[in-house]
């Protein structure tokens, strides 16, 4: 039996006397890509943050390839550069350009080669359809190509695991295709992914697993047929059908 990429176990986090995440599990493996859905304040953004420490659990067990990364002796940096993260603000430097953005970790963190970081760079921008934006700086991109330009640059670090924040949620709706068609074709390459998303055209499409939170906890989850198409939870079919109304509506 082989051992999980991602495995996280009775993940519990607090603010304060709120408990955002009650006790949450998951497992991935190489390769998947699971789409974490459910009401907004439900912890999927939170769940996301606590694996690569950009917010500290109290207590539970987040393991990379079996090792354990939530102990005091954890190198965050490390962890870092094997979990890459695309926020939703996109969190580009204003005064580099899109290559500039995406070879400064690989300079910076990897200590890459200038040469070698910015041929890299070239194809990550290209692999995202922006090798012509290399030179344009962030305020001179569309909201869609500053995202694309984010995961350009998560890409650059070579992470074993992507991590999506709501990645289209900034953007005005027609921007959202542009977005969306990436991440699908990272989802073929076998681009391991953890996204937080409303689009569910693409959890339908690409996913391998759909997780459904609600207060903190896993109600349910599945492949994207089953979970989408015969739910086995009742608050897992009105959030659907909640959503399905919204979508006709929209």
């Amino acid at each position: 039996m082989t051992q999980p990429l991602l495995s996280i176990d009775d993940l519990h986090k607090s603010y304060g006397s709120e408990e955002v995440l009650e006790g949450v599990g998951l497992e991935m493996d190489q390769g998947d890509v699971t789409v974490l859905i459910g009401p907004s304040g439900s912890g999927k953004s939170t769940l996301l943050r606590c694996v690569n420490r950009l917010t500290e659990i109290n207590s539970g067990r987040i393991a990379l390839d079996g090792e354990d990364v939530t102990g005091a002796d954890t190198d965050v940096n490390e962890l870092r550069k094997q979990v890459g993260m695309v926020f939703q603000d996109f969190n580009l430097f204003a005064h580099l350009t899109a290559l500039e953005n995406v070879t400064l970790g690989p300079k910076k963190v990897l200590g890459m080669d200038a040469a070698d970081a910015e041929a890299a760079g070239r194809t990550h921008l290209e692999q995202v359809g922006l090798l012509e934006q290399a030179d344009s700086y962030p305020a001179e991109l569309s909201g869609g190509q500053k995202q694309r330009v984010g995961i350009a640059r998560a890409l650059a670090m070579d992470p074993e695991l992507l991590l999506f924040d709501e990645p289209t949620s900034a953007l005005d709706p027609e921007l959202v295709g542009e977005v969306v068609e990436v991440m699908r074709d990272l989802a073929a390459e076998g681009i391991t992914m953890l996204v937080v998303s409303h689009e569910m055209d693409f959890a339908r499409s690409a996913a391998s697993d759909i997780v459904f939170l609600d207060d903190g906890e896993v109600v349910e989850h599945g492949p994207p047929e089953q979970l989408f198409q015969n739910p086995t939870a009742d608050r897992t079919e009105q959030f659907l059908s909640r959503l399905h109304a919204h979508e006709e509506t929209a």
